[in-house]
């Protein structure tokens, strides 16, 4: 079985628990044997010896997504797959599946090598357009970001300004 390519319709996506400490090592023995692999990383800092470094952590510890069509692929290989503890399932029946808009969401917000592209920060006096929610298609200028990723506005309407918290992921920069 060659590699699948995930952006194939017809791979589905599960997950497969990751025994401790094993994590590349699953990933690579699921590719050496054909499986689409979606290990979704996020940099964090951690202290080494008493001074800060930068590294990737996994954004869902102990699983990974596994990419196959079911009815083509040995997938029950996986579970022996060294690294591997078990491929996620509830109760006996095939794996359980991961909704594909959701992989495919995540494999968005991801650069190439799947690490997790930290949402844009926008600076004050930007002037920014409202493409969802209530305000959409209003145009706005950022007063400041919030930590949760809240953007806090300013827009004109009825002529008067009002201040208004909306998701980064509702604007687009002007």
């Amino acid at each position: 079985m060659g590699e699948q390519r995930a952006d194939d319709p017809m791979v589905r996506w599960h997950l497969a628990q990751i025994r401790p400490n094993s994590f590349q090592v699953a990933e690579r023995n699921l590719r050496r044997q054909g499986f689409s692999v979606f290990a979704p990383t996020l940099a964090q800092t951690a202290r080494r010896r008493g001074r800060p470094v930068a590294e990737q952590r996994p954004l869902f510890p102990g699983y990974l997504f596994v990419g196959f069509d079911p009815d083509t692929a040995p997938f029950r290989a996986i579970n022996g797959t060294y690294g591997v503890s078990r491929l996620v399932s509830f109760g006996e029946g095939a794996p359980a599946e991961v909704p594909q808009p959701i992989v495919m969401g995540l494999m968005a917000r991801c650069d190439a090598g799947a690490r997790l592209i930290p949402p844009k920060v926008l600076q004050p006096g930007t002037e920014v357009q409202l493409i969802g929610g209530p305000f959409a298609d209003f145009v706005a200028t950022v007063e400041s970001m919030a930590p949760d990723q809240r953007v806090w506005v300013l827009l004109e309407c009825m002529g008067q300004r009002a201040r208004v918290a909306v998701k980064v992921e509702a604007l687009r920069e002007r």
